[in-house]
């Protein structure tokens, strides 16, 4: 069947990512390494090549679970450390034109008025350019920094996702669109009739508003949450504009696909209005054969100390007390529930986990018209709304996708040339 155009989104991962630090094309030193100038180049870079919007993914701890320290974690600059987010955001928004900037905050720490006002100040300073990504945050060590002593179970954290989205929605309308009037004559700036308290009272938070600033220019800034268990897929049906899946088969892409479009139906939405993007981490390189030796010594490089580490961190889990080749008994996580289950999945003893487990799609490799061939094939088969670009944050990286990559898919009519309107969320909803 005909392929319709798709959307084309960059995860940003928010450090170097184990021994990104060390790679030669990577553009940081130990010296250097906030230096947000690279995180600039990419915003321009993908602006330039029309894709939706990039997202900062972020997580507020220093992991400790592998080998019961923060040595392994520290010493490769896995996962730590990381600045905040959100400063980087107006400065992505002032290099760039259409791109959408999507910063990521915890619905389990942050207060929902700080959020929501936050998130109105930087729509209407951008003109309608921001998102927000939630997440429910799985880590105790997050917890406890804090002022947790233990952290919150799974299910509640996503009863009370789904109750701080209600509060900050309620916020974001506590001004009508037209209530700045600017009325010189009647020396009225903000009309009294057109703002009011929400007085919302739940089980986690309370909040009587109204917002001291205006409605977002949007509206509603966009609304983006990967979630892979049943609460999750619950919570991003029912309020999320994009939902982001980790999955890495096509037979995967197309079950996320349809049960969230049925969790979209059920709570009476518009399943359309839930874009559904994919994780990927393509090759590109200048020939096919010149890719597949990069995924080759890739594959060859992997270590299973550094899946184990990063799986663990979110897990809660010290792998490193099992042997890796004896079978594993059964386990249980306070943490990401859908990406536990299919990590325990994968084999019977943690090194065919290891060998076996993919975060994202990352298999395919080749020329420009060669990945853009098989992008092409994967949605035609599984459907779905676009691609999340989620590979290492270098410059060359970055060229092979946006002057590589982008161009083939372009030719194929399967991405936008420009963009036809001047909000996120006009472009979004474009098709």
């Amino acid at each position: 069947m005909a392929q319709s155009q798709f959307h084309l989104g960059w995860f940003l991962g928010n450090s170097y990512g184990v021994h990104g630090w060390l790679d030669q094309w990577g553009g940081r030193t130990a010296q250097n390494w906030s230096d947000p100038s690279l995180q600039i180049d990419l915003a321009r870079a993908i602006d330039r090549a029309c894709f939706d919007f990039v997202l900062l993914e972020d997580s507020s701890f220093v992991p400790d679970n592998y080998g019961s320290s923060m040595d392994f974690y520290l010493k490769r600059a896995s996962r730590a450390p990381k600045n905040d987010p959100l400063p980087l955001v107006p400065l992505m928004l002032q290099a760039t034109k259409h791109v959408g900037i999507v910063p990521t905050i915890s619905t389990s720490f942050y207060p929902p008025f700080l959020l929501a006002r936050l998130m109105a100040t930087l729509d209407l300073m951008s003109e309608g350019r921001v998102g927000c990504n939630f997440v429910t945050s799985t880590a105790e060590r997050a917890a406890q920094n804090f002022g947790l002593t233990e952290h919150i179970e799974h299910h509640a954290r996503y009863e009370m996702a789904d109750e701080f989205v209600e509060v900050v929605k309620q916020l974001w309308d506590s001004w009508d669109a037209d209530a700045v009037v600017g009325d010189e004559a009647g020396q009225m700036f903000a009309d009294p009739s057109k703002v009011r308290p929400i007085n919302f009272e739940g089980k986690y938070f309370s909040s009587r508003g109204p917002l001291n600033t205006a409605r977002p220019a949007q509206g509603h800034p966009v609304l983006v949450q990967a979630g892979g268990s049943p609460q999750g897929r619950a919570f991003a049906s029912k309020h999320m504009d994009v939902v982001m899946a980790a999955v890495s088969t096509v037979e995967e892409m197309k079950k996320f696909r349809e049960d969230i479009r049925a969790r979209a139906i059920a709570n009476g939405r518009d399943p359309d209005s839930c874009k559904v993007v994919y994780q990927f981490l393509p090759i590109v390189a200048e020939t096919d054969s010149q890719a597949q030796e990069i995924l080759a010594a890739r594959r060859a490089a992997k270590d299973p100390a550094d899946i184990l580490a990063g799986m663990g961190s979110i897990f809660d889990i010290d792998f490193s007390v099992y042997d890796l080749d004896e079978p594993l008994s059964e386990l249980t996580t306070n943490g990401q529930q859908g990406t536990f289950q299919r990590f325990m999945a994968m084999g019977n003893t943690l090194r065919e986990i290891a060998d076996s487990f993919h975060f994202a799609l990352d298999e395919v490799a080749g020329s420009p018209d060669t990945v853009a061939a098989q992008m092409q094939e994967m949605m035609e088969e599984a459907g779905g709304d676009g691609f999340l670009i989620a590979g290492d944050l270098n410059r060359r990286y970055i060229a092979e996708i946006t002057d590589g990559l982008v161009p083939a898919l372009q030719k194929r009519g399967l991405v936008r040339t420009g963009f036809s309107g001047t909000q996120f969320r006009e472009n979004l909803m474009e098709f």
